[in-house]
């Protein structure tokens, strides 16, 4: 079906518009900056193959391109117009379904931790359903954005639980000059719906629930208590602070308990000491035994 192409001029010398004599789009705009951006727009990728193509709108019934300076638009505005003309009257896709998917409205705000070298980037949404911990770019392989975090020189560490990411970076950044970069980045990524985590992640890591479950029953009665006081008494303040406690193991002989730091928890010695000492006087309270010693391990 043959398509007709009006031109319109603009308020901006700059910007002309493309009018169609049918709708192209249901009722959705799009805005393209560059050829990436226009993935789900075939239209909008080949006009960008035009070398003074700068932006490109698409809306109802209109294209709207944006210009450099190389040309003015009385010298091609004739030729482009007969190309959008062409490609709709062969049928030609103007955008796909996946660019008229609304996307999910992400928030994410820094939140600073007792640990100076770790922020915590708070979503609005679940991202994981158990936590994770990445200590290299080899260890994050099950996770595509734990492995393109790690392509930012300064990030030595990715933690995730459940609605926030913590991240430890090398001392030779300050948060003031990256915190912005990480959290539109964080932002764009969820926003666009990409893999967090890959399907086989849980079975991969062990972290599965019946994997959890089945590993707490077989501990013995007391590292059972040990691990459900932690459960319920630590891992929420822990949690609020971008970090993680994990049970480790419990010597009946020596009464020595072993626990993880994970996350902001991890390698702060203010944390260290203050969960150390904190969690051992709650445990020889609550267990009534005066011999238990806690050994913090750091992640």
């Amino acid at each position: 079906m043959l398509t007709k192409i009006s031109i319109v001029p603009t308020s901006n010398n700059t910007i002309l518009k493309f009018e169609a004599d049918k709708f192209l789009t249901n009722h959705n705009s799009f805005e393209f900056n560059n050829i990436d951006e226009a993935k789900h727009s075939p239209l909008a990728q080949q006009l960008f193959y035009l070398p003074f193509v700068k932006k490109v709108y698409i809306a109802s019934n209109f294209v709207a391109i944006e210009r450099y300076n190389i040309v003015e638009w009385k010298d091609v505005q004739d030729e482009v117009a007969k190309q959008i003309e062409d490609y709709l009257s062969k049928g030609g896709i103007v955008v796909t379904e996946e660019a008229s998917k609304p996307k999910a409205s992400v928030t994410v705000y820094a939140e600073s931790t007792p640990n100076p070298s770790v922020l915590k980037f708070v979503f609005n949404k679940v991202l994981v359903p158990n936590l994770y911990e990445f200590t290299s770019i080899e260890e994050a392989k099950p996770s595509p954005l734990a492995t393109a975090l790690f392509q930012f020189p300064f990030v030595k560490n990715v933690y995730m639980e459940k609605n926030f990411i913590s991240v430890t970076k090398y001392d030779i950044v300050e948060w003031e000059e990256v915190t912005l970069q990480i959290r539109e980045f964080l932002k764009s990524y969820v926003e666009e719906g990409k893999t967090i985590l890959n399907d086989d992640a849980p079975k991969q890591l062990n972290k599965t629930e019946a994997a959890i479950e089945e590993k707490f029953e077989l501990l013995d009665d007391t590292s059972k208590n040990i691990v459900n006081i932690l459960e319920e008494y630590v891992k929420p303040a822990v949690e609020s602070d971008g970090g993680n406690i994990e049970f480790k193991s419990y010597n009946e002989n020596t009464k020595k308990v072993e626990v993880l730091l994970q996350g902001a928890c991890s390698g702060c010695p203010s944390s260290t000491f203050t969960l150390k000492n904190g969690i051992e006087n709650m445990l020889k309270d609550m267990l009534n035994d005066n011999f238990i010693t806690v050994d913090a391990i750091n992640g």
